[in-house]
């Protein structure tokens, strides 16, 4: 009857202990699951642009568009983070989302809209393929700066300084 129980307990323990081995999370991500990561602005048309490297806060959306390396269907998902934001806590997800491919589709375009404007600081997207993390990038939102007027004219004299005093010569 002892020898029963100490046995449970060993096969336990060990199997345990396989459990947890085999669910190590220090496993470097599998980056052939795509082909590039990368942000864009709008095209003016509501669909990603060309590949950007810089934003400010009225840019929106932001595009992260993600290439697969395979047409196969299959999971992605990106979380969207604050990483060093005013008045958000780091690490705070702002934006959470997961896309399923159909056959044949090898391109995920996801996008960040805040009700607003973005607030200045440092984002990062962490790219999920099926459960596995696969990448993370992190962007700057810079403020947007205001455009100086041109040079305006001067605005015009008052009339009535430029004729002088009125005299009776000049009435």
């Amino acid at each position: 009857m002892i020898r029963s129980k100490l046995l449970l307990v060993l096969a336990f323990v060990l199997v345990s202990s396989m459990t947890a081995l085999g669910q190590t999370t220090d496993a470097a991500p599998d980056k052939s699951l795509i082909r590039e990561v990368y942000f864009a602005k709008d095209d003016g048309t509501g669909k990603a642009g060309e590949e950007a490297t810089s934003f400010v806060t009225t840019d929106v959306p932001i595009y992260c568009v993600v290439q697969l390396d395979s047409a196969v269907p299959t999971s992605v998902k990106m979380n969207l983070v604050a990483v060093a934001v005013p008045g958000v806590r780091a690490g705070t997800k702002v934006v959470s989302t997961t896309y399923i491919t159909k056959d044949n589709q090898d391109r995920v375009n996801f996008s960040g809209r805040p009700a607003g404007q973005w607030v200045a600081g440092r984002y990062r997207v962490d790219i999920f393929v099926g459960n596995a993390p696969v990448v993370s990038r992190e962007f700057a939102v810079q403020k947007a700066t205001q455009a100086k007027p041109a040079n305006k004219p001067a605005p015009p004299k008052d009339p009535s300084r430029l004729a002088g005093p009125i005299t009776k010569a000049n009435r």
